[in-house]
């Protein structure tokens, strides 16, 4: 006996791979990525798992911090070459693909150009 699925099974898996195609299109670029600590990701979009977390490779880390002077406190960025890392969804804050306004368009349509 061969069954067949649900429409609700129907319905995920056309939900999935529109959500598949969205990824997609997000590979190789440029992605800043903020977490709770106040650290900053800038780095190529590799994957994205299940649960969420998102995947840098060719990441560099910025961060904020404070030398303190004769007259006042002054800050400046701080960044590190990392490679490959994995950013938690639990702790990611904000998340912008770094590209031009025409690539951020053609971003928002799911047509296969």
């Amino acid at each position: 006996m061969e069954e067949t699925p649900d429409e609700d099974n129907l319905d995920s898996g056309n939900s999935s791979s529109s959500l598949v195609k969205r990824a997609r299109k997000l590979l190789y670029r440029n992605l800043r990525v903020g977490v709770t600590d106040g650290r900053v990701f800038v780095g190529k979009f590799h994957c994205l798992d299940k649960q969420g977390n998102i995947i840098l490779y060719d990441a560099v880390e910025y961060r904020q911090i404070t030398k303190p002077s004769s007259s006042s406190a002054s800050n400046c960025m701080e960044h590190r070459s990392l490679g490959l890392i994995l950013i938690s969804a639990r702790v990611r804050t904000s998340c912008h693909v770094e590209c031009s306004l025409d690539e951020q368009i053609s971003l928002l349509t799911l047509d296969e150009a």
